[in-house]
């Protein structure tokens, strides 16, 4: 069994759990554009004294916290789901193969049309 069952598992039968992690990634994404704008020139500042090092540093800090927040997303988000459904899943579209423009939009579009609903 998978890392990803076993969150969802554990966040469908414990809704708080779910809801503490939706909360930490709604705190997390305020928080990161509250020291942004808190510490902007401090900041700029800073990425000005070695562009080669700190620059590349800030944007590697951004992608962590950008992959954090959709992190506690995913697992708050969990209790919406289904048993059966799998961690990772496609739209139709790329695993039937059909080489049709139109086949694979209508394909994505089915997928768009159903997700709003699983999440309802």
């Amino acid at each position: 069994m998978s890392v990803c069952k076993n969150l969802k598992g554990y966040a469908r039968h414990h809704e708080r759990v779910a809801d503490f992690f939706s909360l930490l990634a709604v705190a997390l994404f305020f928080g990161t554009l509250l020291l942004g704008a808190t510490y902007y020139n401090p900041i700029t500042n800073w990425i000005k004294q070695d562009i080669l090092l700190h620059a590349p540093t800030l944007i590697l800090l951004l992608l962590v916290d950008i992959f954090l927040i959709f992190l506690f997303l995913n697992v708050g988000s969990a209790r919406f789901t289904s048993e059966e459904e799998g961690c990772f899943q496609t739209f139709r579209g790329r695993r039937a193969g059909s080489g049709s423009i139109g086949m694979m939009f209508n394909s994505w579009l089915h997928h768009i049309e159903h997700v709003g609903k699983k999440h309802r």
